[in-house]
């Protein structure tokens, strides 16, 4: 009797052993890993918050309610809140020529470029290239500040602040885009 419970055990636990064959795909496996950094939301953060200043903007910041439990026992590794004072005193000069600077994009004698940077198209004025040598030496002590205080380069936060500064500006003024078809950058009006 034994022995037929051993075989019969053995025959069931036989059958119920599957047999896996791997075998290697025909076409490569394609993954696609589309992932945006948490650092660039603090960014866009900074960016915000400037140009709230700059153009006056009352509009309040955005905070985000996400809170957790675990954030009452375990600090983030975030870069530190707010603006530098002296981020906050470059704005306010960027504040006082933000009439100006707009009246000049509006007349298309000065475009927004690719970098974040104010660029003459047409010269019209001598005092003008005064302006924007003091607009983009300001604006690149804050593309410098943003980047330190955030652990990212120099570059991406000009791109960043590029798309925002192109979108806040008026109509008629030139801006660097990039043509898809050519890959370039070209000056459009908007």
């Amino acid at each position: 009797m034994k022995t037929y419970l051993i075989l019969l055990a053995s025959v069931i636990l036989s059958l119920g052993c599957a047999r896996v064959r791997v075998e290697a795909p025909k076409e490569p496996i394609k993954v696609d890993i589309s992932m945006r950094l948490d650092i660039y939301q603090h960014v866009e953060k900074d960016i915000n918050a400037i140009e709230n200043i700059v153009s006056g903007s009352k509009e309040a910041p955005r905070s985000s309610d996400n809170h957790s439990l675990l954030d009452y026992f375990i600090s983030n590794a975030y870069a530190q809140e707010g603006l530098s004072p002296e981020v906050e005193q470059v704005a306010l000069r960027r504040k006082d020529r933000y009439s100006e600077l707009n009246s000049w994009e509006a007349k298309g004698a000065v475009g927004e470029n690719k970098s974040g940077l104010v660029q003459i198209i047409k010269p019209v004025d001598p005092a003008l290239e005064q302006l924007i040598n003091t607009e983009n030496s300001d604006r690149m002590i804050i593309y410098r500040e943003i980047a330190k205080k955030n652990g990212t380069s120099v570059e991406d936060v000009q791109k960043l602040y590029a798309k925002r500064l192109q979108s806040d500006a008026p109509a008629g003024t030139p801006i660097e885009v990039l043509n898809a078809e050519s890959g370039n950058y070209e000056w459009k009006v908007k």
